[in-house]
């Protein structure tokens, strides 16, 4: 396989305007859904043990994300361009799963109350609230990136991508710590 093997001829003809505002609109829906999901539409209140178990699987596809993104990394820094391919596609794959599952989660379960006190408290909403904002941030960037790549336009790729990477890597570690600071201090 070459690099040249996973571009796409119909995004090379597609203006970056064009593909730009549809990435934006499609981030942008995607946002006010999980806003309205979590803080607006009440749970539907179903609980079985699959449905419990969905925060782990979440926390377990966003370290899979992590290790993923993180040997990506180096791939590509040792010039391995279809070894990063591979990887950034099952980063965004593990990533994917983790919003499916995300979802169904927080449509029968609702949102998770943080009860911890003293200073873990406000370590806690800081790094929720920073994953929060960031999530929002990293979706139009990674679905950009990919735009880009698959566009054959590899050097605006690798400039997108260096905002792309610690964003995308923050919001997988920082998914992680939440996980568990929930399950420790809740």
């Amino acid at each position: 396989m070459e690099v040249t093997d996973v571009q796409i001829p119909a995004l090379k003809s597609m203006s970056s305007s064009k593909a730009i505002g549809l990435i934006l609109l499609v981030s942008g829906a995607v946002f006010l859904f999980l806003v309205w999901l979590i803080y607006l539409k009440p749970a539907a209140g179903h609980s079985s043990e699959i449905i419990a178990a969905l925060p782990a699987l979440n926390a377990l596809l966003n370290l899979f994300a992590t290790v993923l993104l993180i040997t990506g990394f180096i791939a590509v820094r040792r010039k391995q361009y279809v070894r990063h391919i591979r990887l950034m596609f099952a980063a965004l794959v593990c990533s994917a799963l983790f919003l499916i599952s995300y979802i169904v989660y927080h449509n029968y379960h609702g949102d998770t109350k943080f009860t911890g006190i003293g200073i873990v408290r406000p370590i806690y909403f800081f790094i929720l609230i920073t994953h929060i904002v960031l999530s929002g941030v990293v979706v139009p960037l990674i679905l950009t990136s990919l735009y880009l790549s698959l566009s054959g336009r590899l050097a605006t790729h690798k400039r997108v991508s260096r905002w792309t990477f610690p964003i995308w890597l923050y919001v997988s570690v920082t998914g992680v710590l939440i996980f568990v600071m929930l399950k420790l201090f809740s």
